[in-house]
């Protein structure tokens, strides 16, 4: 399933950058998505297929998902 992502979350790739870090910040959505690194602020584009292999963990949480599921019980 191809993620449903917001700009400014905050991402966990499977393979680190050569600089070392995993975490990355979502700058772009489209077609494409837009991510830059939280480390050395190097900006890649991924295709959304290619981000749902990658990609490990959502860490930004959303208030708006955990409001739904509140009123929709």
């Amino acid at each position: 399933m191809l993620p449903d992502l917001q700009l400014n979350d905050h991402l966990r790739l499977r393979k680190p950058h050569p600089c070392g870090s995993y975490e990355w910040t979502v700058v772009r959505l489209g077609a494409d998505i837009g991510l830059e690194c939280n480390i050395c602020k190097h900006r890649v584009m991924l295709t959304r297929r290619e981000l749902a292999k990658r990609m490990k963990a959502n860490l930004t949480k959303h208030k708006e998902k955990t409001e739904q599921n509140i009123s929709g019980e």
